[in-house]
């Protein structure tokens, strides 16, 4: 069967392109053969007025007439040819000039000849509308094919088996560990189903991942096809909807079926909450679809019985916006949660993705992993890339360290552009970047300095790296607090050296007002207690939807919270400020140092600061 459809596709080819190469060839050939084969070519030619003055003198033997054309034959034997008005006819020619027709000796005849300019109106008149009709109605035929496979599912099978070369394991997927063991049992199921049917178990029918953008959740999804050795059906969320009302629905029972038709089979969903966030949270006919789409994939999952070995598997980063009913027991019953990975995962992702690229020796695995904290899976590989990419433009046969940090920054920060500055802008980026940089380093639970530099890169004039010693999966008061005084302390010392403001600030200001308002709303760490005033709540959020942001809290704490965030970041402010007064000569020599060298590596910033760095941590005291 595929050969035949294959064969069907080559012999398919545009008509309308092969009509006007077979008309292109037929006027070609009939201009060549007009000219090789007209008798009259290579013949004088002369005026009306000329045959008819011999036509007087009798020396005129035969006359054959081809529409304007006249070609005549003396006696004498000679030819050459006459060309006459198309209005008028040989005849009126002769009865004008008042010449007998009988002084011709021979014969006068007329032929009548299909002209080049005959046969193209004919083909205009007749031909062109028959073709113009023919193309429209072979465009409404696939029109009508289009419209009547709307109602089909869109989602790519991905065949079991040895031959399919797009099939990956769980050797394909680097890390997750603890989610790989709870795909086991899935796994499991779909290749001996019997043995927990015997018992009267029933395997989850949906499993929702759950997790960041790039962590690997689509990979996992074909790997636990590829271990059960099944079909395997993606589709994206977004690819169920159309403009045409009752589309979604009719796609997601089509979707069903053939998984049904091929069980045990998976189905994957990815960005599920395109069409499975929670119903009447909006109004039109665009939400209308969706949830009616939504409400037909829910009675799928939910007409399955413990006989039907289809596991219907979603991914999604906003869990928090999908429908109760979606996530219930019964339908999306499981949830495993894939957050970023940790050092120990990371250092397999990145053996992974650096098979097939020639490292230098002194590039060490462990090391990239403890430089790549709060990366993903898919960040780690674009940062691999992005170094072999930098080796082979530099000329290099072997990836160095180098190239590697400079991808990383890429990845992360944006690539480096030289920019015209002035000594002062550039002084003053210096003394901003130290400020950062040497708060930093004073104040207490802060990540070591890793790298300071005045090189723009993105949108940045420069940047401060600081790199955890180590992943970190909670947060005390006093970090926070440290965090927003470094975040402060660019401005600082542009206050504190310049005695003038920049607007380079702006983003620390941003950032650092952010995690003041969020320790205040959220975490409880703030002079109004224990509360949560962050208006996440499952009312809150409905309303809002509706366009109603009126806060559920009132305008009297609407106040008290302003007035403890600004509380929170004036005494990280002073406190930032005061660091960079008392060592106001380590700050010159840093941002000195700068000017001069534009980067500065953690052993270099630290020796020239004279400071110690920071130890991890292993108690709270």
């Amino acid at each position: 069967m595929a050969k035949k459809r294959k064969q069907s596709k080559n012999i398919k080819q545009p008509i309308f392109g092969n009509i006007f190469f077979y008309f292109l060839t037929f006027f070609l050939l009939y201009s060549l053969a007009k000219v090789f084969l007209d008798d009259t070519a290579g013949l004088d030619n002369k005026s009306i007025s000329e045959t008819v003055t011999l036509i007087k003198e009798g020396k005129v033997q035969d006359i054959v007439i081809s529409e304007d054309n006249i070609e005549i034959l003396l006696q004498d034997g000679t030819k050459f040819v006459s060309e006459k008005e198309s209005s008028i006819s040989f005849d009126d020619i002769l009865n004008n000039n008042e010449v007998d027709r009988s002084l011709i000796a021979g014969e006068v005849r007329v032929e009548h000849n299909l002209g080049l300019n005959q046969i193209i109106g004919g083909l205009v008149s007749f031909g062109l509308p028959i073709l113009f009709l023919f193309l429209i109605f072979r465009q409404m035929k696939g029109a009508s094919g289009d419209i009547m496979s709307f109602g089909k599912s869109r989602a790519q099978k991905f065949d079991s088996g040895k031959k399919n070369k797009q099939k990956i394991s769980f050797k394909n997927v680097a890390g997750m560990e603890e989610a790989k063991k709870e795909m086991i049992e899935i796994v499991d199921f779909l290749k001996n189903p019997k043995k927990y049917q015997s018992l009267g178990a029933r395997i989850p029918k949906g499993v929702l991942l759950i997790g960041p953008a790039g962590v690997g959740k689509t990979l996992l999804a074909r790997a636990i096809a590829g271990e059960a050795n099944v079909p395997f059906y993606s589709v994206a969320g977004s690819e169920f909807m159309e403009m045409l009302v009752g589309v979604g629905s009719a796609r997601a029972r089509d979707l069903f079926k053939m998984a049904k038709m091929s069980q045990p089979s998976l189905i994957f969903i990815d960005e599920i909450d395109a069409i499975g966030r929670q119903r009447g949270m909006g109004i039109g006919g665009g939400h209308d679809e969706r949830e009616q789409t939504l409400n037909q994939i829910l009675i799928e999952m939910d007409g399955f019985d413990s006989r039907t070995n289809v596991i219907v598997l979603a991914a999604t980063n906003r869990p928090d916006m999908l429908d109760p009913a979606l996530i219930r027991a019964g339908r999306f019953d499981r949830r495993i949660s894939i957050p970023l990975p940790d050092l120990k995962e990371r250092e397999e992702i990145v053996k992974l993705h650096m098979s097939g690229k020639p490292f230098k020796k002194d590039v060490k695995v462990n090391v990239i992993a403890k430089k790549t904290v709060g990366f993903s899976g898919a960040d780690i590989e674009n940062m691999l890339n992005e170094a072999a990419i930098l080796a082979a433009r530099n000329g290099y046969k072997e990836i160095v360290s180098k190239d590697l940090e400079e991808a990383a920054l890429k990845v992360t920060v944006g690539s480096a552009r030289r920019m015209l500055q002035t000594d002062i802008e550039r002084k003053m980026t210096a003394y901003h970047e130290a400020g950062h940089a040497l708060v930093g380093a004073l104040m207490s639970g802060t990540d070591p300095v890793h790298r300071v530099s005045i090189v723009a890169r993105g949108g940045t004039l420069g940047h401060t790296s600081m790199v955890p010693l180590r992943d970190r999966y909670n947060e005390t008061k006093s970090r926070l607090l440290s965090i927003i005084s470094t975040m402060l302390g660019g401005r600082v010392a542009e206050e504190l050296v310049f005695n003038e403001l920049t607007i380079g600030a702006s983003n620390d200001i941003e950032r650092s007002t952010k995690i003041a308002r969020k320790m205040v709303t959220e975490y409880g760490m703030s002079n109004l207690g224990p509360i949560s005033y962050d208006g996440n709540d499952e009312a809150f959020m409905l309303a809002k939807q509706f366009g109603n942001n009126t806060p559920n809290y009132s305008d009297e704490v609407a106040a008290s919270i302003d007035k403890e965030v600004k509380r929170i970041v004036y005494f990280c402010y002073e406190k930032a400020k005061d660091s960079l007064e008392k060592n106001r000569a380590k700050l010159d020599n840093v941002a000195k140092a700068l000017v001069e060298r534009e980067t500065l590596y953690g052993d270099e910033f630290y020796k020239i600061a004279d400071i110690k760095p920071h130890e991890e941590e292993t108690s709270l005291n």
